[in-house]
């Protein structure tokens, strides 16, 4: 059975993980309108008490963890997409697929992986969310990417080729280490430097929940 959280699990668990990573407990209450833009540790994001390394090479490294089968991460893409592209030269961006299927898990990160490996992301993201949450069509298996392939006018024989290919394999298991290092239980989250984690707390507060990042960003940068 699907493990899809509903935001009341969410917020119970973006809860317990900010008494984890000792910012206090997490006030989920909506503050007063006046005081929504100062940033509140423990409320609007949590510190990670041990940062998970990244590459210092001067640049600032999100990641947005995500499942194809998530309803909140499907609400957050069109507030998230547009953020990225505003985003500076010194930040770098990266999406890590994530699950809570235990069968299908695997199976949908091999979506998105195997689209990254095409270099076909920018082209197919949205349509892989649409066709799992508006067209009501998951794609659970290899057919059904094959036959996403078929509608969307690809080489369906690339794609198969993609889909089993030792370089998808390697950026799936690259991405559990990810998803095991920074604790990853629910999604939407985004991180920031290997320091800091914010997500959309509704499915309308992504606008929120990424001025919260680009906050975060900024104090990442200064403190270097």
């Amino acid at each position: 059975m699907s493990r899809m959280l509903n935001r009341r699990d969410l917020s119970r668990r973006l809860a317990s993980l900010a008494g984890a990573f000792g910012a206090g407990r997490l006030m989920l209450a909506a503050r007063p309108a006046a005081a929504q833009q100062a940033l509140v540790e423990g409320e609007d994001y949590v510190r990670i008490d041990k940062p998970v390394d990244v590459p210092h090479d001067g640049k600032i490294d999100v990641i947005e963890f995500f499942w194809y089968g998530c309803p909140h991460c499907y609400a957050f893409e069109p507030f998230i997409e547009p953020w990225i592209a505003r985003l500076p030269p010194d930040v770098r961006f990266q999406r890590v697929a994530y699950g809570f299927d235990e069968v299908l898990r695997e199976r949908h990160q091999r979506v998105f992986y195997t689209l990254e490996a095409l270099g076909l992301v920018d082209a197919l993201h949205s349509k892989v969310f649409d066709r799992f949450h508006r067209q009501r069509k998951p794609i659970d298996d290899e057919a059904g990417m094959l036959q996403f392939a078929r509608d969307n006018g690809l080489d369906a024989v690339k794609v198969k080729d993609a889909w089993s290919s030792f370089a998808v394999a390697t950026k799936m298991r690259r991405a559990k280490a990810l998803c095991e290092a920074y604790g990853v239980d629910f999604v939407p989250l985004v991180a920031i430097q290997g320091r800091f984690l914010t997500t959309p707390r509704t499915d309308r507060d992504g606008p929120r929940a990424l001025a919260a990042a680009d906050s975060l960003i900024s104090q990442a940068r200064k403190e270097g």
